[in-house]
């Protein structure tokens, strides 16, 4: 049994992945030019900002979200 994607992911493969790294080095550029930095955010959140956030009925929480129980809670 073949396992699916996540929805709204996808790999991004040898060939492609040369474009993103184009698209990158000028986007870092323009950000250079006109003094932006770099941050880096968490890859994931704590579902319980985007309850606060935006509301635990909107369709972003229920809907596009995972969540993932802690087990040692």
């Amino acid at each position: 049994m073949q396992m699916k994607l996540p929805r709204g992911t996808r790999d991004i493969l040898p060939g492609e992945v040369e474009k993103w790294h184009y698209v990158e080095r000028v986007f870092q550029s323009i950000c250079e030019r006109f003094q932006y930095e770099e941050i880096r955010t968490p890859i994931f959140e704590h579902t319980e900002l985007f309850q606060r956030g935006v509301g635990d009925t909107t369709d972003i929480v229920s809907k596009e979200m995972y969540t993932f129980e802690d087990k040692k809670k």
